[in-house]
């Protein structure tokens, strides 16, 4: 881990939407073992607010503390959680067994951290007191889902990550091909290419969140929470049958990538052959203007594909990551304060985030800086609204990572040419068994 320490203190500056805080933020002095804004609060003191976060939210701890200079903080850099490491978990059994090391507030990429920190005791409620309601009313709807348990709010959704097709708009327009609407139009385009333009691609599935993408969006029961211990797990089901399948047969025609689309080997082989690639809001900026450098102007966004014969859309969801406040936190109205600004403000959500903000508002101001840009072929806003209210709401958010499930389970096999069809069945298992190990009931 990395840590950053801030400037000494002076007067503490408030951000304008934290006024509506004012009436309800935590101050002064808390004796030890007083209970206020629904939880038994630790001894409330002077020092630095520590926080911790990835190399992608980075810039947002370090704006806010270039925007006020009179919090001293402690700025600590981990891997958030990636591709399901439990990292935070793990520190966190650790600090509530030795008594301190908690940071006051954390980034996690993952969006199931409150089904244990909750248990553990870790994760303060935000709808108790901290925050007020008025501001909770301003996040997409069902943003907070995975936060909540039991009407309990425990953490705040940083971005959707809903996905969506992404295409060149040039090479579409040159090769004289449509943008697909289903996912047979994507598959016989996928097959097209294949003949007529060898080593282009119209898709990747070579990353731990690839079921996140396709199989999701395809409406696969593979993760279907029922209740707080409760999971019913179906692969075989012909919603992800048939998407495995259409995978298995563009991966055969090689115009789909088996490669992560952050290795090397992707990015100096094949991140200038795309020409479609379904994935998340947050490719835009990551992938296409930050790590793939694509010209301006080429990339266009579309709604993901369906099946003909569902015409209902859906979407699926990868990452956005959540902020969670720590209960044993003894600044507990300076680390309001910086969750409050670092998932509503304008100056970091609304003009620097790469993904699409999950507090409506700055969602807006997002859109429309995207859109000044100039970066886009094509004007993003409708598909990226649309999209963000047609996320599958059946496939959950459980303790167990998916992620880390389908990189031991299926990602191996993938690499050493097995179908994704042929190991849905092992898949299946593997999340049957890290389910019940988590002491999930399973219904298969």
């Amino acid at each position: 881990m990395i840590r950053s320490k801030a400037r000494p203190p002076r007067t503490i500056t408030l951000l304008a939407v934290a006024a509506a805080l004012a009436a309800t933020a935590c101050s002064g002095t808390t004796n030890a073992g007083d209970t206020k804004d629904g939880f038994t609060q630790a001894p409330q003191s002077d020092g630095p607010l520590t926080v911790w976060v990835d190399s992608t939210r980075l810039p947002a701890a370090q704006l806010y503390q270039k925007q006020h200079p009179a919090v001293k903080m402690d700025i600590v850099t981990y891997d958030g959680d990636a591709n399901g490491s439990n990292y935070l978990q793990t520190k966190v059994s650790l600090f509530n067994r030795t008594g301190n090391g908690w940071p006051d507030v954390v980034f996690s990429s993952q969006n199931n951290e409150a089904t244990w920190a909750v248990t553990a005791k870790f994760a303060a409620p935000l709808n108790k007191g901290l925050i007020p309601q008025s501001l909770l009313d301003g996040w997409a709807n069902n943003a907070n889902q995975p936060c909540t348990v039991d009407g309990v709010v425990h953490c705040l959704r940083n971005d959707l990550s809903q996905t969506v097709l992404w295409y060149n708009a040039a090479l579409m327009t040159q090769w004289g091909y449509t943008v697909p609407t289903t996912w047979e139009q994507y598959e016989a385009l996928g097959k097209k290419v294949a003949t007529e333009h060898p080593g282009y691609l119209v898709g990747a599935a070579g990353d731990t969140f690839t079921p996140e993408i396709y199989l999701w969006a395809s409406k696969c029961g593979a993760n279907h929470i029922t209740g707080p211990k409760a999971v019913a797990v179906n692969t075989t089901s012909p919603a992800c049958t048939r998407m495995a399948s259409l995978l298995d047969r563009l991966v055969a025609a090689k115009t789909m990538s088996t490669s992560s689309v952050f290795s090397s080997d992707f990015d100096k082989n094949e991140a200038d052959k795309i020409l479609m690639m379904p994935g998340p809001s947050w490719y835009g900026g990551s992938l296409f203007q930050g790590t793939f450098k694509t010209p301006k102007g080429q990339v266009g966004i579309a709604p993901m594909p369906h099946w003909a014969d569902d015409p209902s859309p859906s979407a699926g969801n990868v990452g956005g990551g959540t902020w969670l406040l720590s209960a044993h936190s003894a600044h507990l109205k300076a680390a309001t304060d910086f969750l409050t600004w670092v998932t509503t403000s304008d100056d970091y959500q609304g003009k620097l985030a790469v993904g699409y903000p999950a507090y409506a508002p700055a969602a807006k101001t997002w859109l429309a800086a995207q859109a000044a840009s100039g970066y886009y072929a094509n004007d993003i806003t409708a598909p990226l609204q649309a999209a963000a209210g047609q996320v599958w709401p059946d496939w959950g958010y459980g303790q167990f990572s998916q992620e880390a499930i389908w990189a031991a389970t299926v990602t191996p096999g993938l690499t050493a040419g097995k179908t994704i069809v042929s190991m849905l069945p092992a898949w299946q298992k593997a999340i049957a068994d890290y389910a019940r190990s988590d002491g999930y009931q399973v219904t298969e």
